[in-house]
């Protein structure tokens, strides 16, 4: 392989792996909803208008189940997340004097937000923590909130807990396969017609 070749690979590779995880926690703490965040794992068949108040039989506004409200809010993030993910990784290469192939910016940006959507709607990261034995630790490693009255509870999925800690470790790995992803496609031979 020509050394020129293995250069811009490394480099492509870095630009790319630095813009999908540094942007992560931008866009999942900056960018998205506090709404959407509550929402993102709702679970259930109970009926709820679009806002999450729960539905009555005489409701006259359109109702969905918890699941749908979920899958709506994760939707809504993982388009968010993808919109500046794709706008920040073609203005910083471009800045660079570089262009990455549509075809490679799609790859990695469906890389990205499948698994996002994923891991965000909580069953798949659930599933991994059985799996790989850390239950323990997200168990373990709750974050402790006081309520209006200053009544103290307690919070398995958000920030400071565990989970908050392998959904991104989680979600920066993926990005390495997505960077190289990106970088393969758009440096392959042919790859830029």
């Amino acid at each position: 392989m020509p050394r020129h070749l293995t250069t811009e690979r490394l480099a492509l590779f870095g630009t790319l792996l630095a813009t999908f995880g540094e942007l992560h926690p931008a866009c999942d703490h900056w960018v998205q909803g506090s709404k959407t965040a509550s929402r993102k794992r709702l679970y259930g068949k109970d009926l709820v208008h679009a806002d999450g108040s729960p539905a009555t039989p005489d409701s006259t506004r359109p109702t969905m189940t918890t699941s749908t409200l979920g899958r709506r809010a994760v939707a809504c993030h993982v388009a968010s997340y993808t919109a500046v993910q794709l706008a920040a990784t073609i203005g910083i290469t471009r800045a660079f004097g570089y262009r990455v192939t549509p075809t490679a910016l799609l790859a990695g940006a469906a890389i990205n937000a499948g698994t996002h959507a994923a891991i965000d709607r909580g069953a798949v990261l659930l599933w991994l923590a059985k799996k790989t034995k850390k239950t323990g630790y997200i168990e373990h490693c709750q974050a402790v909130r006081l309520d209006d009255e200053g009544a103290v509870t307690k919070e398995i999925t958000g920030p400071g807990s565990a989970w908050m800690e392998l959904d991104a470790a989680l979600h920066r790995a993926i990005g390495i396969g997505a960077a190289a992803v990106t970088t393969w496609l758009t440096t392959r031979p042919g790859g830029r017609r």
